[in-house]
């Protein structure tokens, strides 16, 4: 695994959220090591509200862990 997170400090809320998303397409990335796997997996799960909601949750506790790395932008 090549290193790509150097830090998690952003300069500003908006950059903390795509920071957020970034994080959670990289853990599905890594969990689900295949391409094609996770293709052939998307439309069962890109039209499912619990699936989504999950997502969310899963983008949004990144966004509190940036958040808190970063003062909460103070």
């Amino acid at each position: 695994m090549a290193d790509w997170l150097t830090s998690l400090q952003t300069e500003t809320p908006q950059q903390g959220f795509e920071l957020a998303l970034v994080l959670a397409r990289k853990g599905v990335a890594y969990t689900q090591t295949s391409a094609e796997v996770r293709e052939r997996l998307r439309p069962e799960y890109a039209e499912n509200a619990d699936s989504l909601t999950m997502a969310s949750q899963v983008v949004a506790i990144h966004f509190q862990t940036v958040a808190a790395a970063n003062g909460y932008w103070r």
